[in-house]
């Protein structure tokens, strides 16, 4: 079932109607498309799907889709609607392997439940809601502080979507860059994302939505850019962050920190603290989702008894000793490969 909700800005995640509304991100820019949905499993097959991506988003939705679950199973005369949730909730936990916040939400919603007084439903609903709400204002204040960080610099570079369509709203990421072109113009690239295409599909059509100019490259073009002095920064999100300060993030982010060490370029990282694992001493423990071949493959090598295949890694890891600072609504850390995140306990 498909409806359009009143506000088209960028909302990748809304709950009305006792329903959850997704936003269709596989069909963009060409098409608006909302999907309603009211059971956990849809829910958890639009994250399998990437109908809904971005780590916080996907926190997000987990969180909304328990919600979801208690109010499908509980009842007063059906005693075993815990049982149901919980097999709802293992559904969900294997929907994305690499997103921590996707696990961290769960968390939150069943230590909610064990606690719960009063009605399930209404109350595991304002949790997800007081979760969407919590995001959104953290990615305000992280866009602040990385403002502040920024200063008068000039070039900035993001790669994927960290945006308002990868949280609850204004975006970790893209949130930086919205509050420092508020402070003044700046030039914003952005890259077109390899094989998914966030950034050429998601990323420009959001900041065009806000009315911020930016210029879409090649993934291949970026070493020549910051070869030409134009960046000062690369900012982008993360999936998940170790206790070390390594982090996990779209394919290609490792890449484009070492060119950017090569070059002089600083790398920002920003992301809610339910991004960091703290229980994973470093980036090498990280599990790397893998994605069909036939996600990028030609259709003409994907005949049977075909000499070609493909390797679809959907993350990359990038060490700590290559980012200057990872930005949190807790704080910045900058140097991280000095002590690791663990001052934002």
């Amino acid at each position: 079932m498909s409806s359009s909700p009143n506000k088209l800005k960028v909302h990748a995640l809304v709950w009305q109607d006792r329903q959850l509304s997704v936003l269709d991100q596989r069909q963009l820019p060409e098409q608006v498309h909302y999907d309603n949905f009211a059971t956990a499993p849809e829910v958890a097959e639009a994250i399998k799907s990437m109908r809904v991506r971005g780590a916080p988003a996907i926190g997000i939705a987990a969180a909304y889709a328990v919600a979801l679950s208690v109010q499908q199973h509980y009842a007063a005369d059906n005693t075993e609607w815990r049982q149901q949730v919980a097999a709802d909730i293992t559904i969900l936990a294997a929907s994305r392997p690499t997103a921590v916040n996707l696990f961290w939400a769960l968390s939150v919603m069943q230590e909610k439940l064990a606690l719960m007084t009063g009605s399930p439903v209404i109350n595991m609903i304002n949790t997800a809601l007081e979760i969407h709400q919590q995001d959104i204002a953290a990615n305000q204040y992280m866009g602040e502080i990385g403002a502040d960080i920024l200063a008068d610099a000039q070039g900035l570079l993001t790669h994927c979507n960290a945006g308002a369509l990868a949280t609850g709203g204004y975006g970790t990421a893209l949130g930086v860059i919205r509050s420092a072109q508020k402070r003044k113009a700046r030039d914003i690239f952005a890259g077109e994302t390899r094989p998914w295409l966030q950034g050429a599909r998601l990323t420009v059509w959001e900041l065009a939505e806000d009315n911020i100019p930016a210029t879409l490259i090649a993934d291949s073009a970026a070493a020549m850019l910051m070869q030409s002095g134009k960046i000062d920064w690369i900012i982008v999100g993360a999936d998940r962050i170790a206790a070390n300060g390594d982090v996990a993030n779209k394919i290609g982010t490792y890449s484009l920190a070492v060119l950017a060490k090569h070059h002089g370029v600083k790398m920002m990282v920003v992301a809610p603290v339910s991004t960091i694992d703290f229980a994973m001493p470093n980036g090498r423990q990280i599990e790397i989702e893998q994605r069909a071949a036939s996600e990028f493959l030609p259709d003409y090598y994907a005949q049977e008894n075909s000499l070609i295949d493909a390797w679809n890694p959907v993350f990359d890891v990038t060490p700590a000793e290559l980012i200057n600072v990872i930005v949190t609504e807790r704080g910045a850390v900058f140097n991280p490969f000095e002590q690791g995140v663990s001052e934002l306990k």
